[in-house]
């Protein structure tokens, strides 16, 4: 077991019992939401995947350990301090260990803590991906590196339609990730159920999911594989209006000379603004679904 590794007394037990297990990510509790939102929402996720079977493990850094299942004094904790908290990614790891600081995980940091703790499947919001003017500014997020190199099925919304989604399929396919459409063609946009652009493969049942996903690690082609799950078609939002005001918002993050990990937190609450809080509730229901969809694949692996 990792020296730095702490796993919750239920996650422990739904190990020794054989039950499944579904990872969660913290930085959608301090950066993602605001408060009360965002623990609320953490508590509803939890109690989701619990209704589905599964047993969560919300994950994240606090005090320089790093938590494989948290407490609901945990998540009130995270979600209180918000942005105070550091928005971990890999390169983040070793210095807030070693500090004995806390960190808020991303898809990236949730997928290695997951990998260290045993749990394969992930269920998030939307992943992160190559950043609209990439060819020159290089913001690639770490999820995608993740996604090539640690073992862990991450099942979310596509990608953030603050995206190049072009681009971030173009990324994925180079490092070998499989882009999954469940029960679709075409890539999620996260707020949207559609994109333009073509997945790799649909598959349309958790059995599917979780045999294409047995069959990768069993030949030992390493890495993860990428579940993208459409937004209910009741909390899908207009295209255009939501794409209006991603443009507003990427210009003003621009103006503003925002840039790098800052980047996405501040296009979501903008956008927030701009929409008068409905891409928050699309948010909230996104998740919701991915929750749902990962712990029937939790219980078929």
């Amino acid at each position: 077991m990792n020296n730095y590794l702490d796993i919750s007394p239920e996650v422990a037990a739904a190990q020794r019992d054989g039950k499944p297990i579904v990872a969660l990510e913290s930085t959608i509790i301090s950066h993602g939401m605001p408060y009360p939102q965002n623990v609320e929402t953490a508590l509803r996720v939890e109690q989701t995947i619990r209704e589905g079977g599964a047993v969560p493990a919300t994950i994240a850094v606090i005090g320089g350990r790093l938590k494989a299942g948290l407490t609901t004094q945990g998540i009130e904790y995270l979600g209180r301090k918000g942005t105070g908290i550091t928005k971990a990614s890999r390169r983040d790891l070793p210095v807030l260990v070693a500090r004995g600081e806390d960190g808020a995980t991303t898809v990236a940091t949730t997928m290695i803590i997951a990998a260290l703790a045993g749990i394969k499947v992930f269920a998030t919001g939307g992943v992160g991906g190559v950043h609209r003017g990439a060819e020159t500014t290089m913001d690639i997020s770490a999820d995608l590196e993740e996604l090539a190199r640690t073992p862990v099925m991450v099942v979310c919304a596509g990608a953030k339609s603050i995206l190049d989604l072009g681009l971030t399929l173009e990324y994925l396919e180079t490092k070998g990730v499989p882009v999954i459409g469940y029960g679709t063609d075409e890539l999620p946009a996260f707020y949207t159920r559609t994109s333009g652009f073509k997945v790799d493969y649909r598959l349309d049942t958790p059995e599917e999911l979780a045999a294409a996903f047995r069959a990768k690690q069993e030949m030992g082609l390493g890495g993860g594989m990428l579940v993208t799950n459409p937004i209910p078609e009741e909390y899908s939002m207009d295209a255009d209006r939501i794409n209006a005001a991603i443009d507003e918002a990427v210009a003003d993050a621009k103006r503003l000379g925002i840039r790098g990990k800052e980047t996405t937190p501040y296009l979501l609450a903008r956008i927030k603004d701009i929409t008068g809080g409905d891409s928050l509730a699309a948010n909230i229901e996104l998740v919701l679904n991915n929750a749902r969809l990962a712990a029937k694949v939790a219980a078929c692996l």
